[in-house]
């Protein structure tokens, strides 16, 4: 995947924490990435479409449910 396959359809910023809301033209999958900037961490996870916007404003509770070995970032 190139970068240019990837487009920023939300970005937000909040308490140290940078999370952007990514579509890739490519496959048309979902994704969202998280930085912690406090620990330097991060995590991407791919997101179900019908479930984007819940994985955007709510990153971790989504990754609690998906991918729970994320949830060391910001800890």
């Amino acid at each position: 995947m190139y970068a240019d396959d990837r487009i920023d359809l939300a970005h937000r910023t909040g308490d140290g924490i940078d999370v952007t809301l990514w579509w890739c033209r490519e496959d048309n999958s979902i994704s969202v990435e998280v930085l912690h900037y406090a620990t330097e961490t991060a995590f991407e996870l791919d997101v179900d479409t019908d479930r984007a916007l819940e994985a955007f404003y709510h990153p971790f509770g989504y990754a609690a449910r998906r991918r729970p070995e994320l949830l060391g970032v910001a800890a």
